[in-house]
This record gives structure tokens, sequence and C-alpha cells, in this order.
């Protein structure tokens, strides 16, 4: 009984066991996700405008779906490409789970991120590529797992940290592509260990350090690319051991020491890019062996010596830059030959000498010479047309002197014609019209003469010209207008007479017109007005006149007019409502009329200077929603009116200049708003009333000039903020007060005027702490008073000292003999005293005039006596010293006539006691003895006196 419940069980618990095993196996077959499970998971959370994963459905086989490519039994997964497909999201960390994949390529998207950690779980992963997105963070540890990864590109990211050194880890490796991440650090030593790595690309990063020494592990490399990081330190010679190399570009880093001579080493080597760094000494010849370059770039160094590349050894060279650099000498005479590749040779700014390297006339495959910037000189030879595939040409700043040779009409290719700041004279020559391709020429900064060329216009294609500051004479070509291309046409600077072409209105695409400092004369042409491009037109320093053209006023794009110092006239209405105006200036010209409020049309307006003109009426209130005003020059005109405080909203304001007008009313305290404001000169108009105290909220003031007004009260204490004051000029106004000692932190001043004003009181001791007043102190024409006090002297750089016409009083202090820089000097027409310093001594009469007791040369000799006093009393204080003697005199006579009474009266008293009792001389004795108990002093004095007496 018992063994068959015993069986029974033990079925049971089998049974149940093979149950409970199916029920779990179901489960788990139900539960688990297939690779299309987590693609699907993947996909949701994935932005994909314009659906290029809506095939990835259950519906349809995953080896179906777009991007997707599976092995040949389609069993599994092993290459998802999904690039340029602008996707955006995050990096998904389920991927590990598609553990078959062998490629991932997800580059060119907007993902962003980080890269997960996850991905080193992809064992069989050979290719992955994650360039050209948004992802951040660190490169993981976990990268260093993929055994069998060969190529790893992750560039073009914003990824930071430094490079793992598990990256030597994937020693599979070809390709690996950090570059334009935001990586940091030095470039890990386990970089050696990659021996089969073709491509490195670590460029545009923030990596620093040196370049490791392993990297000659890199046995394979070919291409090398670091520029646009931090390293520092030499090159390392192990660099030159790896045969293979083809691509070398080390540019824009602090790379320092000499260029290595191991790189004679790099026979392979096409390309090298050494610029931008802090390379010294001189470049190997051993360079010379490496036939096989094509471009070398060694430019923006500090490199020396003689150029001892040779392009008739290098005979597959195409570009050789060695610009910016300290080369000196000559162009080597066997640099090139007949048969050379050389189409690009940049030599600029070295301190290259002698004259054009005629051996260069033998490249004659040159498309691009650039020899500016150097100590070249002599003639340009008249070979140059030998060059006949020469695009662009530079000689700029050199010294070549000599004739443009006419032969560069042969140039028929050339598009860039650079002779600017050299010694060139001569004319331009008529050939230059058969260079139908010419875009650019700059002739400026030379000695050129001659007019300009008619035949200049047939070069139909010419962009930009510039003749800036030659000799150039005549009238502009008629024809100009041909040159249906120009852009810029300055001319500025010479001696061109005659009108403006009207043909120059046809230059439809013209942006920018410099015809200044010139003997220009006529009216604008109205077709100025068809220049719908141009943005720049100044015209100033010419004889040009009448009216602006009315069609001036559809020029929107005009953002600068400078017609100052000509002879218009008329109203300058034509230049109102040009939008994009940002500066104006027409000054001295014979401008009338009232000042068009329509000018705040150019809300951009920045600099407007109408100033000696003959403009009348008010000054525009509206000009107050000029807001980025910040230079305002209405001076020497006939403005009337107050100043309208929506003026002072201009905030931004600089240079303030309303002078030399017939404005009235008061300074108003809005001035305070201008806190930006530099130079403000309301002088020589009509104004009175106070200066405000909210003027020293102007603390940045360098010039304030007041003068000639008919301002009252007193100089405001705030003055002291102008802690950059260079010129203060206050004269000629009504203003009373002393001088506010605050002026000593005005310690920037080198000019202060006060004169012809009502100031009263003492010069403040403060003054001779201004020691960079040098113009002028001019003090005079007021009511001041007291001495001059001597910290005057310590002015030592003061050209120029006035205090005339006040009322000082004492010697001229010693101390100004320090006064060494002043050549005028005037103390005339106060109460000075006592003898004149030495140093003073050649100055005119007139100086010193009007103080009676001065004298010294150029005065009247001092006499013996008054040169043997230190010091002499004024008039005032000797009749207060007499007058004193006479008042003590009078005391002291008055206290004696007092006392000889008293003696008198008391001798009386005695005198009759004696004679009542001629007999009683007991009684006498005690008599005596009475008064001196009663006085003993008293007593005294009369018992001696009385027998003395």
């Amino acid at each position: 009984m018992a063994g068959t419940y015993t069986l029974r069980f033990i079925l049971f618990f089998f049974i149940l066991f093979f149950f409970i095993l199916s029920v779990l196996l179901a489960m788990a077959r139900g539960q688990a996700p297939t690779n299309s499970d987590w693609l699907l998971k993947i996909k949701s959370e994935l932005v994909d405008p314009v659906g290029v994963l809506e095939n990835w459905s259950p519906s349809v086989h995953v080896c179906s779906w777009h991007g997707i490519s599976c092995s040949n039994d389609e069993t599994q997964i092993v290459s998802l490409n999904l690039s340029q497909s602008r996707l955006s999201g995050s990096m998904w960390s389920e991927l590990w789970h598609v553990t078959s994949l062998e490629v991932l390529d997800l580059s060119s998207n907007s993902l962003s991120g980080s890269i997960p950690s996850e991905l080193g779980q992809l064992y069989n992963l050979r290719v992955l590529i994650l360039h050209s997105n948004f992802l951040s963070g660190k490169l993981p540890a976990e990268i260093g797992l993929l055994k069998n990864l060969q190529a790893l590109r992750i560039g073009n990211n914003l990824l930071s940290g430094e490079i793992t050194p598990f990256i030597g880890n994937l020693t599979n490796l070809t390709v690996l592509g950090l570059g334009y991440c935001e990586f940091n650090g030095s470039i890990p030593v386990e970089i050696g260990n990659l021996k089969h790595l073709i491509s490195l690309n670590l460029q545009q990063n923030r990596l620093s350090g040196s370049i490791p020494d392993t990297i000659r592990g890199n046995e394979e490399l070919e291409d090398l690319l670091a520029s646009n990081n931090m390293f520092d330190g030499n090159i390392p010679d192990s660099l030159g051991s790896i045969k293979s190399l083809r691509v070398l570009n080390l540019a824009n880093n602090s790379l320092s020491g000499s260029i290595p001579v191991a790189f004679s080493g790099l026979s392979n080597l096409v390309y090298l890019n050494l610029l931008g760094n802090r390379l010294s000494g001189e470049i190997p010849p051993e360079i010379n062996q490496l036939v096989l370059l094509e471009e070398v770039d060694l430019s923006r160094n500090n490199l020396s010596g003689t150029i001892s590349l040779l392009n008739a050894q290098l005979q597959n060279l195409t570009t050789l830059v060695l610009s910016d650099n300290a080369l000196t000498g000559n162009i080597p005479n066997s640099f090139c030959f007949r048969t050379s590749n050389l189409q690009q040779l940049f030599l600029a700014r070295n301190k290259l000498s002698g004259k054009f390297p005629q051996e260069l006339l033998n490249c004659s495959s040159l498309q691009q010479l650039d020899l500016s910037g150097n100590r070249l000189e002599g003639d340009l030879p008249p070979g140059l047309d030998d060059l006949e595939h020469l695009t662009v040409l530079l000689l700029n700043n050199n010294s070549f002197t000599g004739f443009i040779p006419p032969q560069i009409g042969n140039m028929s290719n050339l598009e860039d014609l650079y002779l600017f700041d050299n010694k060139l004279t001569g004319t331009i020559p008529k050939e230059i019209g058969k260079l139908k391709k010419l875009s650019f020429i700059f002739l400026y900064d030379n000695q050129m003469t001659g007019s300009i060329p008619n035949e200049l216009t047939n070069c139909s294609n010419l962009m930009e010209i510039d003749f800036f500051g030659n000799h150039f004479i005549g009238p502009i070509p008629e024809n100009i207008g041909s040159l249906k291309n120009l852009i810029v046409l300055h001319l500025r600077q010479n001696f061109l007479w005659g009108p403006i072409p009207a043909s120059l209105g046809y230059c439809k695409s013209l942006q920018l017109l410099a015809l200044a400092d010139n003997n220009l004369s006529g009216s604008l042409p109205s077709t100025l007005g068809l220049l719908s491009e141009l943005s720049t037109i100044t015209l100033y320093n010419n004889s040009l006149e009448g009216p602006l053209p009315v069609s001036f006023f559809i020029l929107k794009r005009l953002k600068i007019i400078n017609f100052s110092n000509n002879k218009f006239n008329g109203t300058i209405l034509p230049l109102c409502g040009l939008n994009s105006l940002t500066a104006l200036d027409l000054t001295n010209n014979s401008f009338s009329g009232h000042i068009p409020s329509r000018l705040i049309n150019s809300r951009n307006l920045r600099r407007l200077r109408l100033a000696h003109n003959r403009l009348t009426g008010y000054i525009p209130s509206e000009f107050g929603q000029l807001k980025e005003l910040n230079f305002l020059d209405l001076s020497h005109n006939n403005l009337t009116g107050e100043m309208s405080p929506q003026l002072f909203n201009c905030t931004k304001l600089e240079h303030f200049l309303l002078n030399d007008n017939r404005l009235t009313g008061t300074i108003t305290p809005l001035i305070g708003n201008l806190q930006a404001v530099g130079e403000l000169d309301f002088s020589s108009n009509n104004l009175y009333g106070r200066i405000p105290a909210e003027i020293g909220s102007c603390s940045k003031l360098l010039k304030l000039s007041l003068h000639n007004n008919n301002l009252s009260g007193m100089i405001p204490l705030e003055i002291g903020n102008f802690t950059f004051l260079n010129v203060l000029n206050l004269e000629r106004n009504n203003l009373s007060g002393s001088i506010p000692s605050t002026i000593e932190k005005c310690s920037k001043l080198y000019e202060l005027k006060l004169s012809e004003n009502f100031l009263t009181g003492e010069i403040p001791q403060e003054l001779g702490e201004l020691s960079d007043l040098q113009v002028a102190l001019d003090l005079s024409k007021n009511l001041i008073s007291g001495k001059i006090p001597s910290s005057i002297g310590n002015l030592m750089k003061l050209e120029r000292l006035d205090l005339s016409s006040n009322h000082l009083i004492g010697e001229i202090p010693t101390s100004l003999e320090q006064l060494t820089s002043i050549h005028i000097l005037n103390l005339s027409d106060n109460q000075l005293q006592g003898s004149i310093p030495q140093l003073f001594s050649d100055f005119p009469l007139t100086s010193f005039k009007g103080n009676d007791e001065l004298c010294g040369r150029p005065l009247s000799t001092c006499s013996k006596s008054a040169s043997q006093e230190t010091s002499r009393l004024s008039k005032a204080a000797v009749i207060g010293i007499i007058v004193a003697i006479v008042f003590t005199s009078m005391v002291i006579c008055l206290i004696m006539l007092y006392i000889m009474l008293r003696i008198w009266c008391n001798w009386r008293k005695v005198s009759v006691i004696s004679s009542s009792d001629g007999s009683g001389n007991e009684h006498g004795r005690e008599e005596v003895k009475w008064v001196y108990r009663n006085d003993k002093n008293v007593g005294q004095y009369w018992k001696v006196d009385s027998v003395t007496f």
C-alpha cells in the first residue's frame, strides 16, 4: 500500500514538473523580443520627417526593411545603413541586442545624446560610422571591446573629453576618424598599437601636448590629419620612418623647432602642410628628395634663410606656399624649368630682395604668382607675358619702379592685377584694354601720372578699380558706363578734373564710388540715381556745385554719403528717406533752408554732419528718435530757437556740436542722459542760465566747450566727475563764485580756459595737481584775488599761462621758474610786487604791465634795499601797522598820565597831613603804618616814593 502511494507521488511530481516546464517554455517563447522587435522599438523613438522607415512593419520581413541587409540565409541582420536620412532623436542603446551587426552607418543625420556604452557588445562589428550628427559626451571606453572593428568614423559631432586609451585595443583598425569634434587632452600613446591604420583624422579638435613618438608604430599609415589643434613641442623624427605616408597635415598648431631632416625618408609623400605653427630655422634641402610632392605649404611660421626648395627637382610640384615667414635672399636661378607643372607660387610677406626674378618666367605653367610684401625692386620685366597662363599677379607692397610694361596686355588670362604700394611711375599702358578677363586692377599708392586711358573701359569684366593716391590727371573716361560689372570705382586723391560722366549711372552693379580729393567740377548727373546697388559715395574735397539731383531719393541701399568741402547749394531734401543711411556728411557747402525732419526716416543714422552751411530754423525735435546717432554736428550755421529736450534722448551720442549758431534758452538738466558723450560744444550761441549739475553724469567727456554764451551762476562742483576731460573752455560768460577745488579730479586736463567771467576767491592750490595741463591755463579778466599759489610751479608741461586783469597780490612764486615749457605768459594788470623771476626776464613788457610794485627785467631794475628785502609789505599792511603803533602809544600815554595823577594826589594828601601837625611826628608815622597795613604794596610804593620825591 505504501509503495503504491510512493509511486503515485513520484508520477504526480514528474507530471507537475513537465507541466511547469512546458508553461515556462511557452511563456519564454511568447515574451523574448526578436531583432525586428528591437528595431521597431528604435523606430518608435525616432523622428522620421521624410518617412524612410515607413516600411519598417511587422507585416514586412525584416530583411526587406529600408537600410537593412541580412545574411544570405536571411537569419541574421548584418548591416544597418540609415545615413543621410534626416533622422533625429537620441542614440539607441537597444542596438546591442542585434549582435549579428557587422556594419552600422548612421552618419549625416541629426542624432543627439551620447554614444551608448552598450555598443561595445556588438562583437561582430567591422564598420561603425556615426559622423556628422549632434552626438555629445565622451567616447566610451567600451569601444575598445570591438576587436573586429576596421573603420571607426565618429567625427563632426559634439564629442568631448579625452580619447580613450582603449582605442589601442582595436588592432584591426584601418580608418580612425575623430576630426571636427571637441576632444581634448593628448593623443594616447596606445595609438602606436594600430599597426594596420591607414587613415588617422584628428583635425579641428582641442588636442594638446606633443605628438607621441609611438606613432612610428603606425607602419601602414598613409593619411595623418592633425591640423587645427593645440599641439606643441617638436615634430618627432619618428614621423620620418613611416614610409607609407602620403598626406601629412599638421597645420595651425603650436609646433616649434625645425622641420625634421628625417622627412627626407617620406618617399611617398604627396601633400605636406605645416602652415600656422612656430617652426624656425631653414627649410631642409633634403625635402627636394621627395620627388612625388605635389603640394607644400610652410606659410605662417618663423622660417629663415634662403629658399632651398627647387621646382627643378620637385617636378611634380603644383603648389608651393612659403608666405609669411622671414625668408631672405633671391629666388634661386635654378628654381624653375620650362616643363614645370608649378601652378601656384606664394612667397608673400617675407624679406626677399633683389629684382624681379627672371627665372620665374621659365615657370610657364604658373597660374597664380604672389610676391607681395617683400623688398623687391627695379623694373618689371617686359617678358611678363611669358607667363601666358597667369590669372593672378600680386606684386604689391614692394619697391618696384619704372613703368608698367605694355607687354602686360598679352597676358590674356589675367584676372587679378595687384601692383599697389610700390614706386611705379609713368602712365597706364593702353594695351591694358586687351585684358578681357581682368576683374581686379589695384594700382593705388604709387606715383603714376597721365590720364586714365579710355581703353581701360574695354575690360568689360572689370569688377574693382582702385587708383587711389597717384598723380593721375584729366577727366574720368566718358564711356566708363560700359563697365557693367563694376562694383568698386576708387579714384580718390589724384588730380582728376572735369565733370562726373553721366554714363557712370549705367554701371548698375556699382556699390562703392570714391572720387574724393580731386579737382572735379560741375553738377552731379541725374543718372547717378540709377545706381540702385550703391552703398557708399564719397565726393568730398572737390569743386562740385549745384543742387543735389532729385533722383537720389531712390537710392535705398545708400549707407554712407560724404559730399563735404564742395560748393553744393539748395536743399538737402533729396537725401531724405534713405532707410539704410548710416553716415551723412555735407560739411562746408552752401546748403540752405531748414533741416528736414524727414531725415529721421534714416533710423540707422549714426553720423550726421551738416556744419558750415547756411541752414536756418529750428533743430528738428524729431532727431530725438535717432537712437543710433553717435555724431551730430550742426555747428556754424544760422540755426535759432531752443534746444529741444527730445534731442537728449539720443543716449548714444559721443560728439554733440551745436557751436556758432544763434541758439537761445537754457541747458536742460536732461543733458545728464548723454552718458556716452565725449565731445560737447555749445559755444558761441546765446544760451543763458546756469550750467546744470546733472552735466556731471557725462563722465566720459573729453572736451567741454560752452564759451561765448551768457551762462551765469557758479561752476558746478560736479565738474570733478570729468576724470577723462582734456579741454574745458567756459570763457566769455557771466559765471561767478570761486573755482571749485574738485577740478583737481580732472587729472587729464591739458587746456583750461575760464577767462572773462566774474569768478572770485583765490586760485585753488589744487590746480597744481593738473600735471598734464599743457596748452593753456587762462583765468584772465575775472575778479580773482589772493596770491598766485606756489603749486602752479608743478605744471611743468604748461605752454601758456594767463592770469591777467585780476586782483592778485604778493610776489610771483619762485616755484614758477620750473615752468620751462612756457612760451606765453601774461600776469599784467594785477597788484603783484617784488622782483620778476629770472626765467621770465625775456618775456615782453606787456606780460607784467599794470603791476606798479613789480621790478626786474623786463621792467625797471629793482633798488638795492628792495633787492635785499625778502618780502615787502603792501600799502594796506603799512597803514595797519602805523594805526597799531599810534593806538598803542596813546594807551601807554594815558596809563602814564593816570599814574602821574595818582602820585600827585597822594603827595598832596601827605603834604596836608604834615602841615596840620608840624611837631606830631608820631602821628605821621602812625599814618604811614596805616597805609602800609591796609595796602601793603601801595603803602610800600608811596613810602618809598615819598622819600624819593
